[in-house]
């Protein structure tokens, strides 16, 4: 399939959609506003925009959910190796402009049983995205929280 001629312009000003892996060990949130943080309490001591809950089922089973929940939605790409039942990394895109981000996710199991959830979106393009990334993360937790009942 042909690449959409905006996406093309902005992988010449930007470099590539895919902003590689985040070290969720290491996260240091941006300095700019065009990024957005969902984790479960616990999972990590950056910043969260996003409070996620602590699932009641396995790491597999929560990112399977994802991968469900994602699987018609276009303007998301997965683009990891896919060696983890664990990790999952998209571009996802704007409808009107093509503006990539790059949305990173990590399930890990709960010291008491179940999963934390971390999972962070960052915008390729500008110094702000108007709340999109942080928009995005709980419109994924909405869904995750919905097929998980």
């Amino acid at each position: 399939m042909m690449a959409h001629p905006l996406e093309a312009l902005w992988s010449r000003l930007a470099g590539p959609a895919d902003q590689g892996p985040v070290d969720f060990a290491h996260l240091t949130r941006r300095t700019v506003p065009n990024d957005s943080l969902a984790a479960s309490p616990g999972a990590t001591t950056a910043k969260v925009d996003v409070t996620l809950p602590v699932y009641a089922d396995g790491p597999d089973t929560v990112m399977r959910r994802l991968d469900a929940m994602l699987a018609d939605d276009a303007s998301a790409e997965r683009v990891d190796d896919r060696t983890s039942s664990t990790y999952r990394r998209y571009v996802v895109r704007t409808r009107r402009l093509r503006f990539p981000d790059t949305v990173d996710v990590k399930a890990t199991p709960a010291p008491d049983g179940g999963t934390l959830l971390l999972a962070y979106s960052r915008s390729l393009l500008g110094k702000g995205d108007f709340g999109s990334n942080r928009k995005r993360l709980a419109r994924w937790a909405g869904g995750l929280a919905r097929m998980a009942r």
